[in-house]
C-alpha cells in the first residue's frame, strides 16, 4: 500500500504561525505533526509516500529530504493551486498507479494509530474506506450516514440538520477505482474537486464503500486550541528522562524530558513537560504540559500550558499560560505594555 499526504494547505486559521512556516511543520511534542503522521504510516507498512505540497514545499522538503531519516521514500508532487482533495488524487495518477492507497491529511493527529483500521480494510478490501469520529455537533463536517453493516449510504457535507454523528475525519483508504471517480467529478461551487463527490459517485454506482469508527484521540491542528490540546494529550503519556544537566537547586516533579545540551538551573519543572536540546531554564517555573523547543531561553519566567518553538525566549515574565511563541519570538518584561503584533496575531492582557 502507498500514501498520498496532503501538505499544500494555508493553514489560514494558523495565522501568524504559517506566515512564516508550513502548519505541517508545527511541533507537537517538540516533533513536527508531519513527523507524527510517518509514524503512524510507517507503523501500517507504508514506505512510498506522495507528498502533495504547494508554495512552501522549499520548507518541507529541507525539513524531511527524500524520508529516509523516517523510514519512507517521499516523492514530492507540486498542486500550483488548491484545487480540493480529489484534485490530489488526479495529479498523484502517476505515483499511485494500480495501487492501493491512504490518503492522509498531513495537519490531522490520530494519536492511537490506525493500525487496526489498515489491517481491516486490508483484509476486506471494499472499494473504498473512511474513517469517522462520533463528534457532538456535526454540522461543521462532512458527515457519513451508514447502516447496520458499516456500508456507507450517503455522504452530506457539513448538514444543518445531521442524521448521524460520524463526521469524516483526515484518513481516507482507496482502491484504484477512486480515479475513474475523480475523473467523473465536476468542480463543487466553491471552484474544487471534492473527495467527498468521488466518493458518493463510487456509492452511487453501488460499489462498496466502508466507514470505520476511529475511537481514539483525533484532532485537526487547524488551530492554536488544537495544536495545544494534542500537544497536552501527547504529553500525557510522556516517560521522564534527563539527558542534559539539571543542578542540585532544581526541583522536577512528574514526567518531565530534559533533552541533551538543555540546563535547568534554580529552576521548577513540573512535568508532563519537555525541554528541548540546548535550552537555558534559569530562575523559572515551568508547569504541566508544556514543551520547550530547541535553543530556548526561560529567565525568570513562570510558563505552563504553552508551546515554545525553537529560538524562542521568555524573559522576567511570569503568568504566560495557554500560548504559543513562534520561532525566535522574544516576550520580555517592562515599565509599561508595549507591543510589536504581527498580522493575524491575537494578543490577550490582564484587565
Amino acid at each position: 500500500m502507498k500514501a498520498l499526504v496532503l501538505a499544500g494547505g494555508l493553514g489560514s486559521r494558523l495565522r501568524p504561525f504559517s506566515h512564516t512556516m508550513p502548519k505541517q511543520l508545527i511541533p507537537i511534542a517538540n516533533k513536527p505533526v508531519i513527523e507524527h503522521v510517518m509514524d503512524n504510516l510507517r507503523a501500517i507498512g507504508v514506505r512510498e509516500v506522495g507528498m502533495i505540497v504547494g508554495n512552501r514545499r522549499e520548507e518541507l522538503e529541507s525539513k524531511l529530504g527524500d524520508g529516509s531519516a523516517l523510514g519512507v521514500d517521499i516523492t514530492y508532487i507540486q498542486q500550483d493551486e488548491p484545487l480540493g482533495l480529489a484534485h490530489c488524487v488526479l495529479i498523484a495518477r502517476d505515483f499511485l498507479a494500480d495501487d492501493d492507497f491512504v490518503m492522509y491529511l498531513g495537519d490531522n493527529m490520530l494519536i492511537d494509530g490506525i493500525e487496526e483500521i489498515a489491517d481491516e480494510f486490508r483484509t476486506t478490501r471494499p472499494t473504498a474506506q473512511v474513517v469517522v469520529h462520533k463528534v457532538a455537533d456535526p454540522r461543521a463536517f462532512g458527515v457519513a450516514e451508514v447502516d447496520e453493516n458499516g456500508r456507507v449510504r450517503q455522504l452530506v457535507e457539513k448538514p444543518s440538520e445531521p442524521r448521524s454523528d460520524l463526521a469524516v475525519i483526515g484518513v481516507y483508504f482507496f482502491t484504484p477505482a477512486v480515479h475513474t471517480a475523480v475523473e467523473r467529478i465536476t468542480p463543487s461551487a466553491r471552484g474544487e474537486l471534492e473527495i467527498t463527490d468521488a466518493i458518493q459517485w463510487l456509492v452511487a454506482e453501488g460499489m462498496d464503500v466502508r466507514a470505520r469508527i476511529y475511537s481514539g484521540f483525533w484532532k485537526d491542528t487547524g488551530r492554536v486550541e488544537e495544536v495545544l490540546d494534542c500537544n497536552r494529550e501527547l504529553l500525557d503519556r510522556l516517560t521522564a528522562t534527563v539527558r542534559g544537566e539539571v543542578d542540585e537547586q532544581s526541583q522536577m516533579v512528574g514526567a518531565v524530558v530534559v533533552e541533551e545540551g538543555a540546563r535547568v538551573l534554580r529552576s521548577r519543572i513540573v512535568g508532563p513537560a519537555i525541554i528541548g536540546a540546548g535550552s537555558l531554564v534559569e530562575d523559572s517555573t515551568v508547569g504541566p504540559h508544556t514543551t520547550i523547543g530547541e535553543d530556548c531561553l526561560l529567565r525568570g519566567a513562570g510558563i505552563g500550558y504553552s508551546i515554545l518553538l525553537d529560538g524562542a525566549s521568555v524573559d522576567n515574565v511570569r503568568g504566560v499560560h495557554g500560548s504559543v511563541i513562534g520561532r525566535e519570538a522574544s516576550v520580555a518584561s517592562a515599565e509599561r505594555n508595549r507591543l510589536v503584533v504581527g498580522d493575524h496575531s491575537s494578543i490577550e492582557v490582564p484587565a
